[in-house]
């Protein structure tokens, strides 16, 4: 027999609806959107109600976005967890060891309690693979020269699912060794050492020596590997991870260690799969609803601790099973027929089968999915620095993004939505440019990092070169909150009515470029 994997993601219909809406949108606004991804385009505005207010100064530069944390979930069955060796601190966040030491792919488990939901049998046996539908990972250097890529089949940009406009997108520094995946999905990830970027592409191909590509997303290196409310496409995988996120790599596969020492990410199939997602994913496929199965994308997996690897004769499969009884695998996309899927760098040349079928392997691989759950919960969770973890959503973190769409009322000045930085950046201008949103598209619509009625939120202020920002809260027709113009640093606290809807108004500073961004937390 033979297994087969083909992703159908669906992320183009997603892509298409989001530029669909955007498009409406930015029919009515006169502002200037960038054709790289350094000075992106517009999208979103959203908050929050007044009560207090401080104006801080007005500098201080804007802050890059950080990913957010995980577990998995489902029902009962207590077991325990296997033991890893922390790393050494200054590893973290690198080409070779992706993501935070906290991060949910770094952490691991302690005394998981197992859910009952099982894995079914599909069209094919499970796969462990580095076949045409992984991906790899490319270290762009500071010498790299920088590349554009354009849309696919002649379209006028790359699917930005941060901005939710389609632009050229030009990264600073391309490696010529960039190969994307042959498989359908395309999938590459560049990690620029020089910025500490992830940048993850989908459907990225080389057409007559010119670049393109279906979708652009980006992550911090050194961030969680994972979407947040506000900023909640981190990579091009249906949960918005980076296909990084979770791969074994190739310098890992014969590094002497019993187990890979992340855990896994792996895609399952339709029956398989439920409808939506769970925390920590942030989104998932726009057509979920076809799911037929229990197990959510964004939920960890594990093998029981006692199940017994012992008998396995296949090292390489061994070390993949113990990683499963240690730290699981997180279900981070949908794939067609195969019951679970896991992802290995491709150009290594792993192959459990050895160009040929072996009975042994596939047969392990179907108890493994049989014995597989999903957790539910922990005792405790260890990072990679081997220190007690928590993870669970932060209620306190930033449920408001900048995208726009920006309408300019006033002024000579242009303003785009930069995702780099996530906030608006002003053009140097003699007068100051006044710009507004008023459709609450930037509060998050992440399912559960919602903003209740009734809790108090705090909106915040983080402005360069003397620009403000200011929010106007409402319930029906009523301005129930006016936080006023806050400059760097300012802040207001809102409680937030039944209903609610806001507008946004940054305004640039004089003579000079500027920028704001403002965020909306959980006071507690």
């Amino acid at each position: 027999m033979s297994s087969k994997m083909s992703d159908r993601n669906t992320k183009a219909l997603l892509i298409s609806v989001m530029a669909f809406s955007c498009a409406s949108a930015l029919a009515q606004t006169t502002v200037s959107s960038s054709t790289t991804a350094k000075t992106l385009a517009s999208t979103t505005g959203s908050s929050t109600t007044a009560a207090t207010a401080s104006t801080g100064a007005t500098s201080s530069s804007t802050t890059a976005p950080k990913a957010t944390a995980a577990t998995g979930s489902t029902t009962s069955t207590s077991t325990t967890t296997g033991t890893a060796t922390a790393a050494p601190a200054s590893i973290w966040g690198t080409y070779l060891r992706p993501f935070a030491a906290n991060s949910p792919w770094n952490s691991r488990p302690v005394n998981p309690v197992l859910g009952t939901d099982v894995i079914p049998t599909s069209s094919y046996y499970p796969v462990v693979t580095g076949g045409i539908f992984s991906t790899g990972i490319f270290l762009a250097k500071a010498t790299d020269t920088p590349m554009t890529i354009t849309g696919l089949y002649g379209a006028a940009g790359v699917d930005d699912a941060d901005t939710l406009v389609a632009h050229p997108v030009t990264l600073p520094h391309w490696p010529a060794k960039t190969l994307p995946a042959t498989g359908s999905d395309g999938h590459a990830d560049i990690y620029d050492e020089v910025t500490g970027i992830l940048h993850s592409l989908w459907q990225l191909k080389n057409v007559n020596g010119k670049w393109q590509a279906k979708l652009y997303t980006w992550t911090p290196m050194a961030g969680k590997g994972w979407g947040d409310p506000a900023h909640f496409y981190h990579g091009a995988r249906a949960t918005g991870v980076p296909a990084a996120a979770g791969l074994i790599r190739a310098h890992e596969i014969n590094d002497g260690a019993p187990s890979y020492n992340h855990a896994l990410a792996m895609s399952m199939t339709y029956n398989g799969l439920a409808p939506g997602y769970k925390y920590p994913a942030t989104t998932t496929d726009v057509d979920s609803a076809k799911n037929t199965g229990k197990i959510p994308q964004g939920s960890l997996v594990m093998l029981p601790a006692n199940y017994d690897t012992s008998k396995i004769a296949s090292l390489p499969l061994r070390k993949v099973a113990e990683t499963l009884k240690t730290y699981g695998a997180y279900v981070v996309d949908r794939n067609d027929g195969t019951p679970f899927a896991i992802n290995v760098e491709i150009g290594t040349g792993y192959d459990l089968h050895h160009g040929t079928w072996d009975n042994a392997v596939a047969n392990e691989l179907q108890r493994m999915r049989a014995a597989l759950r999903p957790v539910i919960s922990a005792s405790s969770w260890i990072d990679g620095d081997g220190k007690v973890t928590t993870m669970a959503p932060n209620l306190t973190e930033n449920k408001l993004s900048m995208r726009g769409p920006w309408t300019r009322t006033s002024g000579t000045g242009t303003a785009a939505f930069d995702s780099w930085q996530q906030a608006v950046v002003f053009s140097a201008s003699p007068t100051k440019t006044v710009v507004t949103n008023g459709n609450s598209t930037g509060l998050t619509k992440v399912t559960w990092a919602t903003v209740a009625s009734g809790t108090t939120q705090k909106f915040t202020v983080s402005a360069t070169g003397g620009a403000t920002l200011r929010m106007q809260l409402y319930s029906g027709s009523t301005v129930v909150a006016d936080s006023g113009n806050l400059g760097n640093g300012g802040s207001a606290r809102m409680v937030w009515p039944a209903g609610a809807w806001f507008v946004l108004t940054a305004t640039s500073g004089v003579n000079v470029e500027s920028s704001v961004r403002g965020e909306l937390s959980l006071t507690q």
